[in-house]
């Protein structure tokens, strides 16, 4: 994929034409291209970092809110995009009981691969490590 271009002109019938070039091609159809930093989700916050993360969503409002119809596939999309893009975010709740209300909130950490904060009443927050721009920086474990 990284170097599909390229690779594109040797199949084409226009190979190297140097043995040096020839030893540059066998090595770039051995070698993948280079990863990305990996990024760690622990999957369980430590007690710092749970409070740290406690003091930083304090001031948030709540990105989602979760109606009567419950978790569905297009509420957990959105909930995926929300993560990617703000990392510590607030879910509301709106469920007639508190054993409804606790299933829709460990379907929505387990299906979305997110650590669980806080649950207080009818509001949870939910924090997951952006793959592209973390910018959360959590006290060591």
């Amino acid at each position: 994929m990284f170097f599909q271009p390229l690779l594109a002109t040797f199949t084409a019938g226009h190979g190297p034409s140097t043995g040096y070039e020839n030893l540059l091609y066998a090595a770039m159809i051995t070698c993948t291209p280079l990863k990305t930093r990996q990024m760690f989700m622990p999957n369980s916050l430590t007690n710092p970092q749970k409070r740290y993360l406690k003091g930083l969503a304090h001031d948030l409002r709540p990105t989602i809110l979760v109606g009567a119809k419950g978790v569905t596939p297009s509420l957990l999309a959105e909930l995926d995009a929300v993560l990617e893009q703000h990392e510590l975010i607030k879910i509301k709740v709106a469920a007639e009981d508190r054993e409804t209300r606790d299933a829709w909130i460990d379907a929505m950490v387990q299906a979305s691969q997110c650590g669980l904060v806080t649950r207080i009443g009818n509001v949870a927050v939910l924090f997951r490590r952006s793959k592209n721009k973390p910018f959360v920086i959590l006290p060591k474990a």
